[in-house]
């Protein structure tokens, strides 16, 4: 890890996003509350938000944050669902990791709740993608 002990604690902003692209099943499941699993995008932001908390554990040079605030939006449309994680801290380095660790196992959560839904007869996922993961926005406030 680099040394950050010489930096002052600012207030630090990310958001990530991110898309998983579903079939028509999976979609009209989740928005009818029909998935086998459960409720998938409170799972999802369940599982986003544990994750944030635990990026330092799983990316190696990420130091352990204290974190103020983790919030995600996820939304549903024809093609699949957005996520949206928005991460704040006040401390000596950012948290960009956090906000796409947190985007990543939402959109993964997803992605186990329905994928008895997804499989095409021979076991395989065809039209099942995440994508468009990406930081979308951070800042830092003195």
């Amino acid at each position: 890890m680099i040394d950050v002990g010489d930096k002052e604690d600012v207030s630090r902003i990310a958001r990530a996003c991110g898309r998983i692209r579903l079939g028509r099943e999976s979609i009209e499941a989740v928005r009818a509350g029909e998935v086998n699993k459960g409720d998938v995008m409170e799972s999802a932001r369940i599982a986003g938000t544990l994750a944030v908390k635990r990026t330092h554990e799983l990316v190696p040079y990420c130091h352990q944050v204290p974190l103020d605030y983790v919030g995600f939006c996820l939304s549903l449309d024809d093609e699949g669902m957005a996520c949206e994680c928005e991460v704040r801290a006040r401390y000596r380095t950012g948290v960009e990791m956090e906000a796409l660790l947190g985007v990543e196992i939402a959109l993964l959560t997803v992605w186990d709740m329905v994928k008895y839904l997804e499989k095409d007869d021979r076991g395989q996922y065809p039209s099942t993608e995440i994508s468009e993961i990406k930081v979308i926005e951070k800042k830092k406030h003195i």
